[in-house]
């Protein structure tokens, strides 16, 4: 319940974070994807900041070590965690194609002012870190086979959009922000038919 009234804390002070960085697009990601991590303690019954430290000491960081910390899907929850901040990076600076001129005008800054030229670009490689951190959340958790059609429906739909993306047109920024919504979805198609045919 705190860290759920943290993470909606932290969400709010993003429009505050356009007069402080360049990047409010990476602390969006940051506070934004939360959920990933809070799933994962829900379904865990939470991990306690001392058994985090006693499993790091017993597990030397291990990937499959045993443990509510450094198991399989615990890896797999951070992994997704990390792929899930990359993606809100891109979409978001997709996003803010749309306010370049209005930000300059109200002296507010953001990752798409920021790269200006190299933004598709940019976004292009957000979405690729993004693409590798779920796959390797797939191979880590371990998900099913099917997980991983899904996943490349979803990494389709994501790097479809920066050759598409200019930014002399906002229509079609919002456009390609609001495909992200179909993204999303298929990703969570890819985990759960990952889970419903997986090894877990």
């Amino acid at each position: 319940m705190a860290l759920g009234v943290a993470s909606l804390a932290l969400v709010a002070i993003y429009p505050f974070m356009k007069r402080i960085t360049w990047w409010p697009q990476a602390w969006l990601g940051l506070t934004f994807n939360w959920g990933a991590l809070l799933g994962y303690a829900a379904a865990s019954g939470g991990v306690p900041a001392l058994a985090w430290a006693r499993l790091a000491l017993a597990s030397g960081w291990t990937v499959y070590a045993p443990g509510p910390l450094f198991g399989s899907l615990s890896l797999a929850a951070l992994l997704l965690y990390a792929s899930d901040v990359f993606w809100t990076l891109g979409y978001d600076t997709i996003y803010a194609v749309q306010d370049i001129e209005d930000d300059a005008l109200a002296g507010v800054k953001s990752s798409a002012r920021r790269l200006g030229k190299l933004a598709p670009g940019a976004v292009f490689a957000f979405y690729l870190v993004a693409l590798a951190l779920a796959a390797l959340t797939g191979l880590t958790a371990p998900l099913g086979w099917l997980f991983w059609p899904f996943a490349g429906l979803y990494g389709l739909a994501l790097l479809i959009q920066p050759h598409r993306l200019k930014l002399d047109d906002p229509r079609r920024a919002l456009t390609l922000f609001q495909l992200n919504a179909r993204a999303g979805l298929l990703l969570f198609l890819a985990i759960t038919a990952g889970f419903w045919r997986g090894g877990i």
